[in-house]
């Protein structure tokens, strides 16, 4: 940093002793002094006692939001600059990097921890740390390896990590605050890791999915038989009421011999006592929104509230016992051209977790595993309150070699709302469904120009499964390549409505025995191809192309389903309109 950035301020030269030693600061940065302590009594103090008649007061002429931009505080209500701050940091930037000025941090870890103190203590900065310097953390306070953010407050790194001890005991090693907001640029974030809490301990498992047909050799009989077995399920409900109805009618008789008045008022109070509790539940699920679990966020938590600007970043080989084994986003997060890499959660979200709203841009997430979700987790089913999901944007970016126990081997989303748009899932696995992405519980889930290929699941859907009243517009995408054990090798429909536009369900396997659909596989649902192609995919059983048990598989007349083996639709329970062979 040079004297330049001095100059950018204006104001007379500096001819008090002090006044010089404090401008020598801003040019040259902290080398040279040692401690918090100094910068405080050189900048803070010092600054305050010796502003004098208006003389430093052009900085009033610059913008006082634009420093947000890189993370740097705004600058003070009554125009003071760098000069006078002293110990805080201006927006001031200087002609050759673009850079605003910042305060210079050693390659010492003990440092890093006082300047961020500092920093909060005083409307935040910016921070340069050391080049290619590992600050290594060795010890926590409250769960977390460096202050917690509560300023705006900007880490720029130069080919620099931030490491939790591998001997060191679990802690994570950033968090923000409400109203805290931090940028974090060219930093590498390694090694955080987080005790398991109730969240993250036992496994959060999403409800079975339908079984797989069970076929005959020739896949006509059963599918035959299949539906009039349906039959008799739909019709049970319906015998199941008047039972219902007899014991209601048998407890007044049992209830007799005691005092008939008081027992049949009991009976009609615990029910509407029994009402009260589930609207206590539905409220109680959204309680764990303005409280992270402990175990959330291995390397990053950004609480309700806080932001998170990561650009050029790295997040690698994170452990968290709870939900985001990297990241976990309950307020507002960007991640700009960075890398979320080899992390694990025991809960959601291997990678990222997200109930806030979360940007990925030009980002890769890959090669990170969890319960559920394991790349992106927006939401969380849990074993005590479910999380609903917030909102995720996913641009040019991919999604790949990333794992789940069960649901969503690339994304989950359990009822929130996801938009990817010019990205790739690839070659993800999920132990359940939806090898590259699922999305359940009344989601929102939006693809435009998407490519999902290659992903694995070990029951049903490998490229994607949509279930439980959520809905999925897919628009100029393919799904290709991908593989299911059971069904539904391409896309899986359970109980939710699925839209593709101009997009191609092509070249997908079921292939297990017994499998059916390697192209799409619908139950209770509701699918419309629009100026789209099923076409290609392979399952042992027919249908190879499209397996339906319902009427609402719509498909225009100018979509196509061609070329599956061994039949396209044939063999289907109900075969679509404009499907043949």
């Amino acid at each position: 940093m040079s004297n330049d950035v001095t100059t950018s301020y204006g104001g007379p030269p500096p001819v008090p002793p002090e006044r010089r030693r404090r401008k020598l600061w801003v040019a040259a940065g902290v080398a040279g002094l040692t401690g918090v302590v100094g910068l405080a009594a050189l900048g803070g103090v010092a600054s305050r006692d010796q502003k004098s008649g208006g003389q430093e007061r052009t900085s009033d002429t610059q913008p006082a939001a634009a420093p947000r931009q890189d993370g740097g505080a705004p600058a003070e209500k009554g125009g003071k600059d760098a000069g006078d701050r002293g110990g805080e940091w201006s927006g001031a930037r200087d002609e050759r990097g673009g850079k605003e000025s910042a305060r210079q941090v050693p390659c010492d870890t003990d440092k890093l921890i006082q300047a961020i103190t500092y920093a909060n203590a005083n409307h935040g900065g910016a921070l340069d740390l050391a080049r290619n310097c590992t600050y290594e953390l060795t010890r926590s306070d409250g769960g977390n390896g460096l202050p917690v953010i509560r300023q705006a407050i900007a880490l720029r790194g130069h080919d620099t990590t931030i490491a939790r001890a591998a001997n060191a005991d679990p802690f994570r090693i950033l968090a923000v605050a409400r109203d805290g907001h931090l940028t974090l640029k060219n930093v590498t974030i390694k090694g955080g890791q987080t005790v398991p809490d109730l969240v993250g301990g036992p496994p959060a498992t999403l409800p079975a999915m339908p079984p797989a047909p069970a076929l005959s050799p020739t896949g006509q009989e059963t599918t035959k038989a299949q539906p009039k077995a349906a039959k008799p399920k739909a019709a049970k409900p319906k015998a199941a009421k008047p039972k219902a109805a007899k014991p209601k009618a048998a407890k007044p008789e049992t209830t007799a011999a005691k005092p008939t008045k008081a027992a049949a008022a009991k009976p009609a109070k615990p029910e509407a006592k029994a009402a009260k509790p589930k609207a206590a539940k539905t409220v109680a699920e959204v309680a764990p929104l303005v409280q992270p679990g402990p175990g959330d966020g291995a390397g990053l938590l950004v609480d309700r509230g806080g932001q998170a600007d990561l650009e050029h970043s790295r997040f690698i080989l994170h452990n968290a016992g709870g939900n985001g084994g990297a990241i976990a986003n309950y307020g507002t997060t960007r991640l700009a051209d960075s890398l979320v890499e080899a992390s694990n959660s025991a809960g959601t979200g291997g990678g990222v977790f997200n109930v806030g709203v979360l940007r990925v841009e030009n980002s890769k997430i890959t090669a990170n595993g969890a319960n559920n979700g394991g790349g992106i987790g927006n939401g969380a089913p849990a074993m005590t309150d479910a999380l609903s999901g917030g909102t995720v944007w996913v641009w040019k970016s991919t999604i790949n070699r990333n794992r789940a126990l069960s649901w969503g081997g690339g994304l989950l989303d359990y009822g929130g709302t996801s938009t990817l748009s010019q990205s790739e899932v690839v070659d993800n696995h999920a132990g359940n469904d939806g090898g590259g992405l699922a999305a359940y519980s009344e989601s929102q889930l939006a693809l435009e120009k998407v490519l999902v290929a290659r992903n694995a699941a070990d029951d049903s859907s490998g490229g994607l499964a949509v279930a439980a009243d959520s809905t999925a517009v897919i628009e100029q995408s393919t799904i290709k390549e991908n593989v299911a054990e059971q069904y539904g090798g391409g896309l899986s429909v359970f109980g939710a409505t699925v839209v593709l536009r101009d997009s191609e369900i092509v070249a997908n396997r079921a292939v297990a025995l017994n499998s059916v659909a390697g192209g799409l596989y619908n139950v209770d649902g509701q699918v419309r191809l629009e100026r789209s192609k099923v076409a290609y995919n392979f399952s042992n059983r027919p249908p190879g192309g499209i397996y339906t048990n319902n009427d609402d598989v719509t498909i225009s007349r100018d979509s196509a389903v061609t070329g599956n083996r061994p039949t396209n639709c044939v063999g289907s329970p109900v075969i679509p309109d404009r499907c043949f062979g």
